[in-house]
């Protein structure tokens, strides 16, 4: 019983301290990428730049932003050539780990000017609209 609790213990150790590391990659990868932008920030900004929508298409027909293009994280390896390196790529979805994925992704390809909505598309205030198709 004794040896039981013990690797009980090492083992939530272990599940406690990989959320710790977690955390703090992704805490470091905000700070590398780009940045996050409130909803207000985002949509004040948005007309300048290239807003995409890395959910996947039947998501992003359902509603998306009105203004944005879909990219799905899954087609983004075939699909990034077909954004400019010289404006700003705003970034969104429904989760944030899908969305720095996309970032670092972006980022290896030498895009440098990546933002994302902080809390995701849930929570978008702003203007959406449906897909015709």
């Amino acid at each position: 019983m004794n040896n039981f609790l013990i690797a009980l213990d090492v083992f939530l150790i272990a599940v406690i301290i990989a959320f710790l590391v977690n955390w703090l990659w992704q805490r470091i990868t905000v700070k590398r990428l780009g940045g996050e932008l409130t909803n207000e920030e985002f949509e004040q900004t948005m007309r300048k730049a290239q807003i995409i929508d890395v959910r996947e298409q039947k998501d992003f027909k359902q509603k998306h932003i009105t203004g944005a293009r879909n990219i799905p994280i899954t087609t983004i390896k075939f699909q990034y050539k077909e954004l400019r390196k010289d404006m700003p790529v705003y970034l969104y979805s429904d989760s944030k780990s899908v969305t720095l994925r996309a970032a670092r992704y972006l980022h290896k390809q030498g895009y440098n000017d990546i933002k994302w909505l902080r809390d995701g598309f849930e929570h978008w205030e702003g203007m959406t609209k449906k897909s015709k198709y």
